[in-house]
């Protein structure tokens, strides 16, 4: 199968030179504009949003960047037709594997071809071919073969915190190239995303896998989640971990602040005298936590000073220093 080079420094916006920082930023600023809840068109924002994760998930590792700038110089000289080890849920062998094998690909994950050739999300399924077929007994009579289970075929799903809370059904399509006829096989099927599930938890999608031989049945699929990262959010477990941004007087003076969850908008009160790097906790807001219940959110409060103030304003802040007796030097 053929694979088409993804450039993702083009897709963030960024050059090969930019800084983790500058990706980051470059992330988060796409993830906003492009993030479902709040493009009008769902459809094509959805496709882009997958897309600057899937560049994200890459460059943002040290380890996957690496790898990638070096096969992005290699493809440029035509050296990166050459495949390249799965990183990750790259390959399961079933029992009773035989030698011929039959390339497996993914639609519908979340994940490019070219992520999952190279980056993980890629698999081969064997036809379970019996290493001794039938045998004679010592009668003269054949014996049938011993029926073979099919191979298991593993492979990364990308799914939003906003499926994750709610569950959602999606539509995966397996591309396989038979290694005997050289025909190129697409199946599609129904997998349901659990409301709740976890990043590193697989989703089975039984009976879907490779054939089984001599009566044997079928192996199944196993889709591991990735969880697709949310440009305000992070999960820690059931828990939601987020930034509160303040102005100096709602952290000095105290605030009721709204803060947009997953799916609700909560009112946050800010203690008077808050400090900076201080974690405040919603509960009960976070994603599923099993038997009706939802973890927490947390969020990390951040006070950020004007950039720029007027005459005015410059005023009032001088009343302050010559009233104010605090001193953070003499208080540490």
């Amino acid at each position: 199968m053929s694979v088409e080079f993804k450039d993702y420094y083009r897709v963030l916006g960024v050059t090969a030179k930019a800084t983790d920082e500058e990706i980051k930023k470059a992330f988060r600023a796409l993830a906003r504009k492009y993030h479902p809840d709040v493009a009008k068109d769902k459809k094509s924002a959805e496709d882009k949003f997958k897309e600057i994760n899937e560049a994200n998930e890459v460059l943002s590792d040290p380890e996957s960047r690496r790898k990638y700038d070096q096969l992005g110089a290699d493809w440029k000289t035509g050296a990166a037709s050459r495949p390249a080890p799965a990183q990750g849920g790259g390959r399961s062998y079933g029992p009773g594997m035989g030698s011929q094998e039959e390339e497996v690909q993914f639609e519908g994950t979340g994940f490019s071809d070219f992520f999952e050739h190279f980056f993980g999300g890629r698999a081969r399924a064997g036809r379970g071919a019996s290493p001794f077929g039938s045998h004679e007994t010592t009668n003269g009579h054949a014996e049938p073969s011993v029926a073979l289970r099919g191979q298991d075929i593993q492979g990364d799903i990308l799914i939003t915190l906003d499926e994750a809370l709610g569950g959602a059904m999606r539509t995966i399509s397996v591309r396989r190239t038979n290694a005997i006829s050289g025909e190129e096989e697409t199946e599609t099927y129904q997998v349901r995303i659990p409301a709740g599930v976890q990043a590193g938890q697989s989703i089975r999608v039984a009976g879907k896998g490779g054939e089984g031989q001599n009566g044997g049945s079928a192996g199944s699929i196993y889709l591991r989640v990735r969880y697709a990262q949310h440009p305000d959010w992070q999960a820690d477990g059931p828990d939601l971990l987020g930034r509160l941004d303040l102005t100096p007087w709602e952290a000095v003076l105290g605030a009721t602040v709204p803060v947009r969850t997953l799916d609700a908008t909560v009112s946050v009160k800010v203690p008077a005298g808050t400090q900076q790097g201080q974690k405040l906790r919603v509960r009960g807001k976070g994603l599923p936590a099993g038997t009706g219940k939802r973890g927490d959110v947390y969020v990390t409060i951040a006070i950020h000073v004007p950039p720029h103030i007027g005459k005015e304003e410059e005023l009032l802040w001088k009343q302050l220093a010559t009233t104010s007796r605090f001193d953070p030097r003499k208080a540490l």
